[in-house]
Parts: structure tokens; C-alpha cells; sequence
């Protein structure tokens, strides 16, 4: 098993992240994502790790970027499992061996920590990172289509080098969209994902995530994979009864939204009112459709992926 560590502004905690890696952790590699704090070369200078290998980047790629050259280095290095552990102490890596266990069972081949289980530990969570953190998990679930997940940005991950290999490294997004990017591309390959329970928690490093910028992104980036993935599950690889509740739902629920906006802004013009066989003809489309989008989102929950890829593919 490897453990990935994506350095950026963690020389404080990097090292003592290391020392607490336990025994069944073969590799580690340190990826240095051209932090101005140089922590790459801090590692290779105070940490005696025989274990450790440190990989550095000339200009900053993100963390998405940094566990890209870490999965591949993983990969090319035979680990069966790698682990993403962040440097900057948040995660305990005495956590790992509850983190793996799914993969190693052969029933998951990507796991990941998932800090809502406990109500009590909740109230260590910051307030903003709750709701944020609540909102993208319900916006997350259309996106990917792991509509069992929670906690969608919760960047302690595993998988296994099956899934791992089948997945196109180059188009992983290279930002903080990297973890909810990476359920997308599970789906994609049928990969089955698991939810860990795990405590949150957090020192008295600032974080490097601007709201700001994650407000004007995320929005955007969950939109495409949204459309994305409902194309390639529905439309490219295959046609099933989500496929047509999907398209009559657009269909007939669109036809009585515009023929009854059309209706009512006749009726402010002319002051008019609409008749109840023309409320009717406009409510009774958006009802049908409403109702096929529900049934069309039950197929997709329905048609989580179940069967690991480590069963599947020798």
C-alpha cells in the first residue's frame, strides 16, 4: 500500500504526518507542488523514512495536480491500494487501516472518510464548512450519480490500482473540484465508492480554499459533469427507461411551462383572464413531466454502481 501526501504550505506538520504513518504503509510519496515553503526539500533533509520518496512539481498544478504525479508514481511502484493523505495534519493516519478495509475485502474500490456520521462530532466542524459542506454533498449526489455518498470534498480517499488504472489521470480536474471530479470518473468506469465514518478534524492552519472562488466555479464545474455523466449513462452507452423518462419529462414538462407562460402574459396584456380549460392544458404537461423527472431520479439512485472493478476485471 502508498500514501500520497500533496505538499503546499505544510512544512509545520508534514513531518510529524510521516512519523505517524503505521506499518502497513509500504511507499510514501512526498509531491511538492512547488511550495514556496520548499517542504520537499525539508523532507528530504530531516526525514529518515526509508519509506518516503519525494516527487516535486516546477510550478504550482493544484492538488488535483499533485495526486495525479502521486497516483502515477503509486502505480508505476505495483501498490494494490494508495491513500491520499493531506499534509497539513487534518487527517490522523491511524484512521487508514478502517479507510482501506472495504477495498482490501474486495467490496469497494474507492473508499472515502465521511465526517457526517457522528452528530456529536459534528459540532467540531466550522459552521460555513457544515452548510457548505451539506449543500454540495446534495448537489454532488446528481453530478456523480453516487447518490450514497456524503461529503463529497472530504480529501481522505483510497482506491484500488483497478480502478485507478482505468481512469484517464490527464483529464482529472487539477483544483480544489478534484475530489468531486474524481466521483464523476468513477462512475464513468462502474466503480463501486464507500462511505467511512470519521471524526472531523481541525488545527489552527488557515485553509488555502477561497470561498470566493469556489462560489464562482463549483457552480459551474457541477453543471458540466451534471450534463456530462447524464449523457454517457443515458444517451452514449446505453438506453433504458431513464432515458426516456429523462427526454419526455424535458419534452412534455417544457411544452405546458412555455404554453402557460405564453397564456399568462397574453392575459397581462389583454386582460383576459385564461380560461380553466387553458389553466389545465398548462398545468396538467408540467405535472406529467414532473412527475417522469421523479421516476427518471429514482432509476438513476436505482443504478448506483454495486459490482467492484476488482471483481470484475482480473
Amino acid at each position: 500500500m502508498a500514501v500520497v501526501i500533496p505538499c503546499y504550505r505544510v512544512s509545520r506538520q508534514v513531518l510529524e504526518v510521516i512519523a505517524r504513518l503505521g506499518p502497513e504503509v509500504g511507499r510514501v510519496f512526498v509531491v511538492d507542488d512547488a511550495c514556496p515553503e520548499l517542504t520537499g526539500d525539508l523532507v528530504q533533509q530531516q526525514c529518515q523514512d526509508p519509506r518516503v520518496i519525494v516527487l516535486k512539481h516546477r510550478e504550482n498544478q493544484g492538488v488535483g495536480g499533485a495526486m495525479v504525479t502521486g497516483y502515477r508514481a503509486a502505480l508505476a511502484d505495483g501498490a494494490e491500494v494508495v491513500v491520499k493523505v493531506d499534509g497539513d495534519g487534518q487527517m490522523d493516519p491511524a484512521f487508514i487501516p478502517q479507510l482501506i478495509h472495504a477495498i482490501v475485502v474486495r467490496s469497494a474500490d474507492y473508499t472515502k472518510g465521511n465526517r457526517f456520521y457522528d452528530l456529536e462530532l459534528l459540532r467540531a466542524m466550522p459552521r460555513m464548512r457544515l452548510t457548505g459542506n451539506a449543500v454540495l454533498s446534495l448537489v454532488n449526489k446528481l453530478a456523480s450519480g453516487y447518490w450514497d455518498v456524503m461529503d463529497p470534498t472530504n480529501g481522505y480517499t483510497a482506491i484500488h490500482r483497478t480502478a485507478l488504472a482505468h481512469l484517464p489521470l490527464d483529464k482529472l480536474d487539477r483544483g480544489y473540484f478534484f475530489e468531486s471530479d474524481m466521483l464523476f470518473r468513477l462512475y464513468t468506469i462502474r466503480a463501486v465508492v464507500r462511505d467511512v465514518p470519521m471524526p472531523a478534524r481541525y488545527e489552527d492552519e488557515a485553509s488555502s480554499l477561497r470561498i470566493g472562488k469556489v462560489a464562482v466555479t463549483f457552480p459551474m464545474n457541477y453543471l458540466r459533469v451534471t450534463l456530462k455523466r447524464m449523457f454517457y449513462a443515458y444517451y452514449l452507452r446505453d438506453f433504458n427507461a431513464g432515458t426516456f423518462q429523462f427526454v419526455l419529462a424535458m419534452i412534455i414538462g417544457g411544452a405546458g411551462t412555455v404554453y402557460g407562460l405564453a397564456r399568462w402574459i397574453e392575459s397581462a396584456v389583454t386582460g383576459v383572464p385564461a380560461t380553466s380549460g387553458e389553466v389545465m392544458l398548462a398545468a396538467l404537461p408540467v405535472l406529467v413531466g414532473v412527475q417522469l423527472l421523479l421516476a427518471a431520479l429514482h432509476y438513476d439512485i436505482q443504478n448506483v454502481p454495486r459490482e467492484p472493478l476488482q471483481q470484475r476485471i482480473p
